[in-house]
């Protein structure tokens, strides 16, 4: 986390000198250590720069890419997934999008559509041949960490920001997850609402918010908690099998048979 943090000031530094005001990235971090050789320190700033220039809007990959590389959920292979939810025009159309680095939950407790999958699919636990550390038991057999990013064009104040960010909770717990005692769970929640100029010139500043006592914010808060859910079982559903440090090998919710235990409850999954 400290080599990001760096990395991404000295990116902001570098690429904007004119600035003369201080950069202060938000670096979040879950645990990988089953799969990754978290001692090794192989991101590097290069690789940090690379990941920024190479942002780009449209399709969000999923799966065990990018931080989610090393994520354990369910112990099922985990990693990243994203869903968004637009509300109807006559609640402003606004679109609430939600990215999820999934590294929770215990095995009997995954929960899909009320389907109690994880204790259906008992096998295909992780293989550990050789643990990294004491933490190792957390990310594999407890409830691990979990990192939220709520994203909205809604015009929100900080306040009905936080509000949002609460709801996350909700939609993990869709999924089964009971929020343990060591687990690291980070929500964070921004709105594109409301630019802020950045010459720092201006006297006043205008702003838009939502009145606390519309409705459309109970639209808001459901689209949180449904693109939260959807997010994590995108996460689990896209992730493949991985064998990582150690030879420890982490399997991929297998899709065939999460499909015969959803139809066994008459919840059958859409093709894939």
């Amino acid at each position: 986390v400290g080599t990001v943090h760096e990395a991404e000031i000295a990116y902001m530094t570098e690429r904007y000198p004119a600035r003369d005001w201080a950069f202060l990235p938000v670096v979040a971090e879950t645990w990988d250590g089953t799969l990754n050789d978290i001692r090794g320190l192989h991101v590097k700033r290069a690789d940090v720069f690379a990941a920024i220039d190479n942002a780009q809007s449209g399709v969000v990959a999923e799966g065990a890419v990018g931080g989610g590389t090393g994520m354990v959920c369910y112990s099922f292979k985990g990693g990243i997934g994203t869903s968004s939810r637009r509300l109807p025009k006559d609640a402003g159309g606004y679109t609430v999008g939600i990215l999820v680095q999934a590294n929770f939950g215990r095995r009997p407790d995954l929960t899909i559509a009320g389907v109690p999958v994880g204790r259906e699919l008992t096998d295909l636990m992780p293989e550990i041949k050789r643990r990294a550390s004491a933490d190792d038991d957390i990310n594999v057999d407890h409830e691990g960490s979990v990192i939220v990013v709520v994203a909205t064009d809604a015009p929100l104040s900080s306040r009905q920001l936080e509000r949002l960010g609460r709801r996350v909770s909700l939609g993990l717990a869709r999924t089964g997850s009971t929020s343990g005692n060591s687990s690291g769970d980070i929500f964070i929640a921004f709105s594109t609402a409301n630019a802020v100029p950045l010459s720092g010139k201006e006297p006043t500043l205008t702003a838009t918010f939502i009145s606390p006592e519309s409705s459309v914010l109970n639209q808001l808060f459901q689209a949180v908690v449904e693109a939260t859910e959807e997010s994590v079982l995108n996460a689990l559903t896209k992730a493949t099998t991985m064998t990582g440090i150690n030879g420890n090998t982490v399997h991929a919710l297998p899709y065939d048979r999460l499909a015969m235990v959803m139809a066994k409850y008459g919840r059958p999954l859409k093709p894939r």
